[in-house]
């Protein structure tokens, strides 16, 4: 036991511009030491320890799933989060990047994990544990951090009906969006999707954006929010934990960044979430669910992975009644370019609509590297008019014929003049791959029909007049 009081340091310092700002600060306070478990601390000691976790003696009986305890020993203090509770001792996943613990250590329990929101946060990088990382002055927290957000229920949600526009012409020609929808952007490893993930985020439709880089490389993270994001960071939230982190980092960075996005959804905000990638998220579940002893089911992950992942996904979407929405975009990460890898077969269950890229594409220089036959949205008929939606039945129907045929035309067997429709897809085609070429410099599409309309009629003006 400890009956050592917390430090006044830990406070927020916040400018005191009135009694309604003075009266707020000493409420917090009160809050703070007014209440006992703050006062008194119960803790344990470190009986095991491992390359990944360690094992605490004294903390079950107040212990929770969940909670973050504090450990101190040679290193200084550090904290974890307890993964697994017994009778004589619980499990705990340290947020540092390896268990540095020793036999003995005391561990104290700091209750749940809580994320104080504040609008100051748009134009910030932090961590999971809401810590900045851009070398910026220090957050301001909200006053909501012990009220977090619950997911609406299913019957309290509003309806999703109102569509916007990427910018992205592949994307809302084929698979158009609505606010509250979640995507899924399934793809290989170096085939482009974090770069088709930038030029979605720079959606002008949106009043917030968060963005959570999970096992991102470390050398990429400021190219992607300086480079990529670029202007559009004035009202993006990052929350980043690089592969080199923790398990535990990479498990709670998708939560800390979910928590964010339902702060804002509350607040009336049209956020967008921006998470690559939920692979990545289920990788270091694996991780943490492993080192407690957890039996794999499906290719090395537990089942508890497959528990998790629509925990979180769910928690998107549209708000309720006379809130906001959370449209998802979610950047799948397919093993070995198998997309009936059991997360991206778990993950295109629950998600709204997903996006392949394929590989082949990629080879080809085209970019975005879309397949359109693959990619569906389950919300596109509230996207499209009747006229859109025969437009692009006709368009997947002529793409087909082409990719069919691909074969026997390269080996010469194509005649033309014997098949009209093949004829036609066979002249239309190639400039309809040309229209939906695009990239991050290029200037977003505000209405990808006219534009993909006048790059044909461009193209057989042109063949007319040679």
């Amino acid at each position: 036991m400890s009956a050592d009081l917390p430090s006044t340091r830990a406070l927020e310092k916040r400018p005191e511009t009135g009694p309604e700002n003075q009266l707020a600060a000493l409420e917090r306070v009160w809050r703070r030491f007014g209440d006992g478990a703050s006062l008194l601390k119960r803790g344990g000691r470190v009986t095991e320890v491992s390359a990944t976790h360690y094992k605490v003696r004294g903390l079950s009986e107040i212990a929770r799933l969940g909670d973050v305890v504090e450990q101190r020993g040679q290193a200084g203090a550090r904290r974890g989060e307890i993964v697994k509770i017994s009778r004589d001792e619980v499990v705990v996943a340290p947020f540092e990047r390896s268990a540095d613990a020793g036999i003995g250590d005391a561990v104290f329990r700091r209750g749940p994990l809580t994320v104080s929101p504040h609008p100051t946060w748009r134009g910030r990088a932090i961590d999971a544990l809401t810590r900045p990382i851009d070398g910026g002055p220090p957050l301001v927290r909200g006053d909501d951090g012990d009220d977090q957000a619950a997911t609406p229920g299913a019957l309290s949600r509003q309806r999703v009906g109102t569509s916007f526009m990427t910018g992205v012409r592949v994307i809302d020609i084929f698979t158009p969006l609505c606010f509250g929808q979640r995507l899924g952007i399934f793809a290989g490893s170096g085939v482009g999707k974090s770069t088709l993930l930038a030029m979605l985020a720079g959606a002008d439709a949106f009043d917030t954006v968060v963005v959570a880089l999970i096992g991102e490389r470390g050398r990429e993270v400021r190219e992607f929010l300086e480079d990529t994001i670029g202007d559009s960071m004035a009202k993006t939230i990052a929350v980043v934990a690089t592969s080199d982190e923790s398990a535990m980092m990479r498990r709670r960075a998708p939560d800390t960044a979910m928590r964010v996005a339902e702060h804002f959804r509350d607040q009336g905000h049209r956020v967008l979430l921006v998470l690559d990638s939920i692979t990545r998220f289920a990788h270091a579940l694996r991780e943490v669910a492993t080192g407690t002893g957890e039996p794999p089911v499906a290719r090395g992950y537990p089942a508890s992975v497959f528990t998790e992942l629509p925990k979180l996904l769910e928690r998107a979407g549209p708000g309720a009644e006379g809130k906001g929405s959370i449209t998802a975009i979610i950047s799948v990460l397919v093993d070995g370019d198998d997309h009936n890898d059991p997360v991206a077969d778990s993950v295109r269950g629950i998600l709204d609509g997903h996006v392949v890229l394929d590989r082949s594409i990629a080879e080809q220089g085209r970019y975005p590297p879309v397949n359109p036959l693959s990619s569906i949205s389950r919300l596109a008929g509230k996207a499209w008019s009747p006229e859109q939606r025969a437009l692009v039945t006709m368009l997947k129907s002529m793409i087909s014929r082409f990719e069919d045929t691909r074969d026997i035309r390269l080996l010469g067997a194509y005649q033309g003049g014997v098949d009209a429709e093949l004829d036609n897809a066979v002249r239309q085609v190639p400039l309809i791959y040309e229209a939906l070429t695009q990239s991050p410099r290029d200037r977003p599409s505000a209405d990808p029909f006219s534009d993909l309309a006048r790059h044909l009629r461009g193209k057989q003006n042109a063949d007319a007049a040679d």
